[in-house]
């Protein structure tokens, strides 16, 4: 995955009224930490920051060059949004090193269609990995192309990019194919009105 460079400033006013006053100004507080660094609080453009997120999700890697001539390498760990507007109202990012193996979590993508008439149910929306930090994919994905009705898609069945390591169990289910229940009622509905007659 590419980084992105997002320019941030050092932030020295704290409490729940400077991150108000930070928020206004249009800028997202946020803390940077990792590899036995002392953490550090800074602001960055909330604009930069919604739309680095959107183009690589979680794990998009973030360069970040402070105003102070300070330059840190970063994925979001923790991104805290206002419930409401949807806002991002603070950022924990953790420091990475090129060659550094982290464990995360990857979105799954699924891809292709099941047996026509079939319903799938995906269990699992993300898988647990062990990665090199500067190459994590945007997804994994998962093919259900003619899946039939009464089968499963298994973690154990997908093939990931070289180096790697999916953590997932891999018995879990990542997708089933059911038959639609509107269709098994009536059945079912048909089988009692004919025991009735």
């Amino acid at each position: 995955m590419s980084e992105v460079r997002i320019s941030a400033e050092p932030r020295t006013d704290f409490g729940k009224g400077g991150a108000r006053r930070t928020r206004r100004a249009g800028k997202v507080p946020a803390v940077v930490y990792g590899h036995g660094e002392k953490p550090s609080h800074i602001s960055l453009p909330a604009l930069d920051l919604a739309a680095a997120i959107r183009k690589g999700g979680a794990n998009q890697l973030i360069s970040v060059e402070v105003s102070d001539g300070s330059r840190v390498l970063v994925i979001p760990k923790d991104i805290q949004r206002d419930p409401i507007r949807d806002d991002i109202v603070h950022a924990d990012l953790i420091i990475v090193k090129s060659g550094e193996t982290i464990t995360t979590d990857i979105p799954i993508s699924f891809v292709g269609e099941a047996e026509k008439g079939g319903l799938v149910v995906h269990e699992l929306n993300t898988l647990s990995v062990e990665a090199e930090a500067t190459h994590i994919p945007e997804s994994i994905e998962v093919s259900i192309e003619g899946l039939a009705i009464g089968s499963q898609r298994y973690v154990r069945e997908i093939e990931v990019p070289e180096g790697i390591v999916v953590l997932t169990d891999g018995d879990q289910v990542l997708a089933a194919v059911s038959e639609p229940r509107g269709e098994v009622e009536d059945e079912e509905g048909e089988s009692e009105g004919e025991a009735a007659e």
